[in-house]
């Protein structure tokens, strides 16, 4: 007999199927191989999962009613400004107009672009730039101030790379990835109308410029220390950070004044922005802009162009097909209006009963979350009070918001008949968005906002507002059901509302108070087990061999935390109602299912702060002492894990 190998996530490969796996030997293989094995990529996607089969689905009623509105053969839904969307999804999806109309809709901004001379010119220009949502090299937006969540702030941080990440550039595909794109660059350009030569100019100069930022902005694993991005700057000594750049011009501008303090997100990227930002540095600047332009616009013009800015894309993902311009279209229509297509989706399609439900079994979660904490052994009294009035004051979002956000109102529609392109119509709703959150400077935190659409299949906890929210389209099969029983729900649903909970105490989380400020709420021994634990579910996942990449601990440590503490709820929920907890370990498994192409898995890996979901099922599953008694898991299966070696914080 074969000698079973006992490792974080079972033994076997989680990537290939293997119809027959004991769970004892591998949770997610034995519930999801015959699943694997018949699973089909769509060929304008590069993975299916649970979550993005329920997205197709999502996709496809969408779709079907966006064209029975835009076709007249269904009245319009009572929802403030769908019809907007359904305008936008008409012009998108003509494409004999966009065919015909081919790159004159973008030569304006093209010229301008081109027409930047030196560097005097780019900084009498850059807050107009700014203000179209043209690329600089640094960003500017308004959000709530991580210490006063009442009231919005100035942020400033660095701009994105062309790869997917700043650890992708050091990779052996780098080169390739970025050969790619500029075959693609340099061609986009001329069918826009730019001479070969100037083209290749552009492009050469872009790749050099953004080399030298991948050296400077933050990484995927920076950006994962939430708190590290509050770096709060007087404003005179911001602008004394830039020379040859007039931010103060560009700020009064751009901004409409010089705010009395700013906070930046990248202090690194801020340091060396002069040896950027300099006149010996203009060609490749404007190169970046250009590039950045046109890969970005692409998008909004004729087929051809769809099709020319696709291999980097390809690269990237593997994605074999670029998606149907019926689908784009309602991509186009979803991404402008999405809060509004939102509402319409979870008015359609989320019932009442299951509105309730899904409540009560969120309440049931947080009752769970209580009686954890006050019988939790590594914390002390004081600490675990502070828990449970966070716990408490959580505000709870569920199915899609009553209200529409007014950036809507202000959107408008301007029609082929009356001159308006795809393209003219993106531009405007950029510049009105632009505007729109710049106003926010002075106004106080509207905490009723929702972060996510009704019809995204996603759940999230926003630190600063202390809310969870779970749109529509991720409560149902096989995350939740009504007619499912309730362990299995449990296991689904179940875990991502604990899962959302437990973020409001990771290594994040843990951070902010009631309020959402960003305050410290814990005695100072608490908090230094806190962080031993968190090294331990650093260590926990950190170089598991997962297809062609190896996981990094400290990236996906938030999302790690926030699943062990999420599985661990919802196995006691399950516990306190007699349910059957292989069931509940089995749709946990099952909620994970994941089949995806090679090139995707790198892209993913190296910018998900999630770490994949068959490692999310298994490795998360061997930290729980009730599933060992579940499957009766015995020290020679594949799935053991030693006591001293599973993790439990939460």
């Amino acid at each position: 007999m074969s000698r079973i190998v006992k490792v974080r996530g079972g033994s076997g490969d989680v990537i290939e199927p293997k119809v027959g796996t004991r769970p004892q030997d591998n949770l997610y293989l034995a519930v999801n191989s015959e699943w694997i094995k018949n699973a089909k990529i769509p060929s304008d996607r590069s993975r299916t999962s649970s979550f993005d089969g329920i997205d197709v689905n999502v996709e496809k009623k969408m779709m079907k009613d966006f064209a029975a509105f835009a076709d007249g053969k269904k009245d319009l839904p009572d929802v403030k400004d769908f019809d907007k969307a359904v305008d936008l999804y008409k012009i998108a999806r003509d494409f004999d107009k966009r065919n015909s109309d081919g790159a004159a809709p973008i030569k304006a901004d093209l010229s301008l672009l081109e027409g930047i001379s030196n560097f005097s010119d780019y900084n009498l220009k850059a807050p107009d730039l700014a203000k179209n949502g043209f690329d600089l090299p640094f960003s500017f937006y308004v959000d709530a101030d991580m210490k006063n969540t009442k009231v919005n702030v100035l942020q400033f941080g660095g701009p994105g790379t062309f790869l997917p990440d700043t650890t992708t550039y050091k990779t052996p595909a780098a080169k390739k990835l970025l050969d790619v794109l500029k075959k693609q660059s340099e061609n986009l350009l001329k069918m826009a109308g730019v001479s070969e030569n100037q083209a290749n100019k552009y492009v050469e100069d872009a790749i050099k410029f953004d080399a030298k930022i991948a050296k400077l902005v933050k990484s995927t694993e920076e950006w994962a220390d939430y708190p590290a991005t509050y770096n709060p700057m007087k404003i005179a000594d911001f602008e004394n950070k830039f020379d040859g750049f007039t931010i103060s011009y560009f700020l009064k501008e751009a901004i409409g004044e010089e705010p009395e303090r700013i906070i930046v997100t990248e202090p690194r990227y801020l340091e060396h922005i002069n040896e950027l930002i300099n006149k010996d540095n203009f060609d490749e600047i404007k190169g970046w802009t250009l590039v950045n332009f046109i890969n970005g616009v692409a998008s909004d013009l004729s087929q051809d162009f769809r099709e020319a800015a696709f291999p980097f894309s390809h690269a990237l993902s593997g994605q074999p097909k670029l998606s149907s311009g019926e689908k784009q279209a309602y991509h186009i229509a979803d991404g402008a209006f999405s809060e509004v297509v939102g509402v319409y989706y979870g008015k359609n399609y989320f019932g009442a009963d299951a509105k309730k439900d899904v409540l009560d079994m969120i309440h049931r979660m947080l009752n769970v979350y209580e009686k954890r904490i006050n019988e939790n052994s590594w914390l002390s009294e004081a600490t675990k009070k502070k828990a449970i009035v966070k716990l408490r004051a959580l505000i709870l979002k569920v199915g899609y918001p009553d209200k529409i956000e007014k950036i809507y109102d202000r959107l408008k529609v301007i029609p082929a008949s009356e001159g308006g392109t795809l393209y003219s119509n993106e531009r405007a709703f950029t510049v009105e968005s632009i505007k729109y959150n710049i106003e926010q400077l002075h106004k106080e935190v509207d905490r009723t906002v929702w972060l996510m659409a009704g019809n995204e299949v996603n759940a999230c906890y926003d630190p600063q507002r202390n809310d969870l929210t779970f749109p529509a389209a991720i409560l149902q099969a096989p995350f939740y059901d009504l007619e499912q029983g309730r362990a299995t729900n449990f296991g689904g649903i179940g875990t991502v509302i604990a899962h959302e909970v437990s973020h409001a105490f990771d290594n994040n989380g843990a951070k902010f108070d009631e309020f959402g400020n960003m305050k410290n709420w814990w005695t100072k021994d608490d908090y230094a087990e806190f962080k031993k634990r968190t090294q331990a579910e650093i260590d926990l996942f950190d170089g598991i061999q997962y297809g062609p990449v190896k996981l990094n601990g400290k990236q996906i440590v938030s999302e790690n935390i926030a699943d062990q503490g999420g599985l661990t709820a919802a196995v006691e929920a399950a516990k306190n109602e007699g349910d059957d907890l292989k069931k509940l370990f089995e749709n946990f498994a099952r909620v994970w299912a994941n089949k995806q192409l090679t090139e995707s898995i790198k892209t993913q890996v190296s910018v998900d702060v999630h770490a994949p979901g068959p490692e999310r099922a298994n490795v998360q599953s061997q930290c729980q002492d009730e599933f060992y008694k579940a499957f009766d898991v015995k020290p020679s299966d594949g799935m053991w894990l030693d006591p001293d070696k599973r993790v439990h914080i939460w």
